[in-house]
């Protein structure tokens, strides 16, 4: 089988802008480690390279041609191959493009389904999939109109927005309110809630879903500006299997989450509350083959193949590993 291996930011997906550096040096991270878990496997792989960035030593790249966008050195790399793994941020809709494009070109796809992109891609619609489905979510209000005169600071961020982009915390109801008119339509508002800010690392497949790691996420906040500033990636165990019965909760509402998926939560004292789900891979997956001794690239290339004979999960928790996303005053 080949395989493409398509990471947008650093595959040619943003030859036209020049995206902040701390955003390409978290796409190459997770690129290079997916090649590493790939490497090996019983398939021959094919990337594409921004020609701006150094290049990828033993896989086959592909490299835009004078006046061809990143659109059309996706589709070329498709034309190559029997299947594609897609990463890219959900925002404007270029992760499920990605998705739809490999289908409609008869390929396999490793990773979720376009649809279940869509909903994920938007918080105000996950929130709403999920509070439907008796699954516990920070409340999430698109409109100024509908949100409430809850006290405390609140949190203001892209609807469709990956990571902490664009993400601020604000004084109360009423400033929530202005930044949500200052842009209709663009962002979401949720209440500023305590507890400890989490993320699940899971194998969505068709015969059921796994957990892979609980991490904890180190968040700053500057000027109101809300940043992940670094990862302890299987921070901690799950023995009462209550994070395993979320995530398990989560893939019944949304069925088409397969392959990778993280999932945004806070741990309060009431229990899990989920902000958002990525339907893609995550900065945490760069860590996992050191925190958990598990090749978790070809587990999902397994599953995503229909393979029948993929080991259980190893005994024990394994360790925690720290990352630290550096960030520079000019990202």
């Amino acid at each position: 089988m080949r395989l493409l291996v398509y990471e947008h930011v650093t595959g040619g997906g943003m030859l036209s802008q020049s995206p902040p550096a701390s955003l390409v040096r978290e796409a190459d991270l997770m690129l290079r480690a997916l090649l590493r878990d790939l490497a090996g496997q019983p398939v021959t792989l094919l990337t594409t390279r921004d020609p701006r960035l150094p290049p990828l030593e033993g896989v086959t790249t592909l490299v835009p041609s004078p006046e061809e966008g990143g659109a059309a050195l996706f589709r070329r790399a498709l034309d190559q191959v029997d299947a594609a793994w897609p990463t890219a941020p959900e925002t404007d809709g270029t992760l499920e493009t990605l998705a739809r494009l490999t289908l409609a070109r008869g390929r396999v796809l490793v990773g979720c389904r376009p649809d279940t992109i869509a909903v994920a891609a938007s918080k105000a619609r996950t929130a709403a999939v999920l509070a439907a489905a008796g699954i516990p979510a920070a409340p999430t209000f698109s409109s100024p109109d509908q949100v409430p005169d809850w006290p405390g600071p609140w949190v203001v961020k892209p609807d469709d927005g990956a990571g902490s982009d664009d993400t601020r915390r604000v004084a109360d109801w009423t400033a929530a309110r202005t930044r949500l008119t200052a842009r209709p339509g663009h962002y979401v508002a949720q209440p500023w809630l305590a507890g400890v800010p989490l993320s699940l690392s899971l194998l969505c497949q068709e015969a059921g879903t796994e957990l892979l790691a609980v991490n904890r996420q180190r968040v700053t906040i500057t000027g109101g500006v809300v940043r992940l500033d670094g990862l302890e990636v299987n921070a901690q165990g799950d023995t009462e299997g209550r994070y395993l019965a979320l995530a398990l909760r989560i893939r019944d509402a949304l069925p088409g989450l397969l392959g990778y998926v993280g999932v945004d939560l806070l741990a309060t004292e009431d229990g899990p509350l989920v902000l958002e789900i990525n339907p893609r891979l995550t900065t945490s997956y760069c860590a996992l083959r050191a925190a958990r001794g598990l090749n978790v690239g070809a587990r999902v290339l397994a599953a995503a193949i229909g393979a029948t004979d993929i080991p259980p999960l190893p005994p024990g928790r394994g360790r925690a590993v720290t990352l630290t996303l550096a960030r520079r005053r000019d990202d």
